[in-house]
């Protein structure tokens, strides 16, 4: 393989019922900055039938080109169909770096496309670096368990593949009005890998609000006891328009439930305000949830590692403090009405 002869950062565009993912506008930006550093250009790959009207939002986010497959086979994402379409693009434009959401399209997507193409790929990334003098993507991922940082090369094999988790990149700020050029692609023989049939399509309906979504999280930890006491963050989170999440220890312990956990292991979140009640701050936990905008901790133990990235600390059982704070939040919105 000559590696000289893969350019360009390639970003799988995710849409699903023709609205686009938001890890993708994440990786867009992230995209262009590693284009900047390696003086190339990015390039999102968006699939689906009647879906071009998506390409001016994607343009806002920094993409200088779309490559579309648009058709009708690809209308409902389907492994093989997808795969085989994404695999002739790859073969035929070879970028030298693609990536994807740690979604579940992303996650059954790209193991399956590196196999095609005979490339490796790093899984639920957190950060990607350009190497120096190399050129070579810098792809960390926590491993065993979240207790170590691994960063992999992929130095002989090209294109460097790599899933990224929702929430752990910045996304740019649109550029209004912004265009680029759009590329139609046609895929051979598209019908022939539809090896399966979408009899129905039930989408689950969940009253709770994803925490990724949340501009305010209130998140609990073990310090807050038993299960019973989290109806006290309901509360306050109810007060204050965010929704509830916790840390690894409440999600092991049954507390709550895994798409609630924030942390290496579970959820990377951005929220405008993040309120850690009864959590120590274990470093997978911070690495979830330090690049919030305002950050208060409510932690007993004054050595908490939580008390370090906090803006605002009480020192104090998160049991007796939460109530407290959710009565003056009350007070706060009785004086304003």
């Amino acid at each position: 393989m000559n590696i000289q002869e893969y350019k360009g950062i390639f970003v799988f565009a995710e849409q699903v019922d023709g609205v686009v993912s938001n890890v993708t506008y994440e990786l867009l930006g992230k995209g262009r900055e590693l284009a900047e550093t390696l003086g190339t250009e990015v390039t999102a790959v968006l699939m689906g039938c009647k879906v071009e009207g998506l390409a001016r939002r994607l343009a806002e986010y920094g993409t200088d080109r779309i490559i579309l497959a648009d058709a009708p086979e690809l209308e409902t994402y389907m492994t093989e169909t997808y795969a085989h379409a994404l695999t002739a693009v790859l073969t035929t434009y070879k970028p030298d770096i693609m990536l994807y959401g740690a979604t579940a399209i992303g996650r059954d997507l790209a193991p399956r496309v590196s196999a095609r193409i005979h490339t490796g790929l790093t899984a639920d990334c957190t950060g990607l670096e350009i190497q120096d003098g190399t050129n070579n993507l810098m792809m960390t991922r926590p491993a065993f368990g979240g207790n170590i940082m691994a960063t992999i090369l992929c130095p002989e094999h090209r294109p460097q593949m790599a899933t990224v988790r929702p929430g752990v990149m910045k996304r740019r700020e649109p550029v209004k009005d912004a265009c680029c050029a759009v590329e139609r692609f046609h895929v051979e023989n598209l019908s022939e890998h539809r090896n399966v049939e979408i009899v129905d399509i039930i989408k689950r309906v969940s009253e709770r609000m994803d925490i990724l979504d949340a501009r305010v999280l209130v998140s609990g930890g073990r310090g807050m006891g038993s299960p019973e006491n989290f109806r006290l963050l309901e509360d306050l989170a109810r007060e204050l328009g965010g929704t509830v999440s916790a840390s690894r220890a409440a999600v092991d312990a049954g507390w709550r439930d895994k798409e609630c956990q924030v942390g290496q292991t579970g959820k990377t979140v951005r929220p405008n305000l993040y309120i850690a009640c009864g959590i120590s701050g274990a470093i997978q936990h911070l690495a979830g949830m330090e690049e919030s905008d305002i950050i208060i901790a409510v932690n007993k133990d004054e050595s908490a590692p939580i008390f370090d990235v906090a803006d605002y600390g009480v020192i104090g059982d998160a049991c007796k403090i939460v109530p407290l704070l959710t009565d003056a939040v009350k007070r706060i919105r009785a004086e304003r009405a």
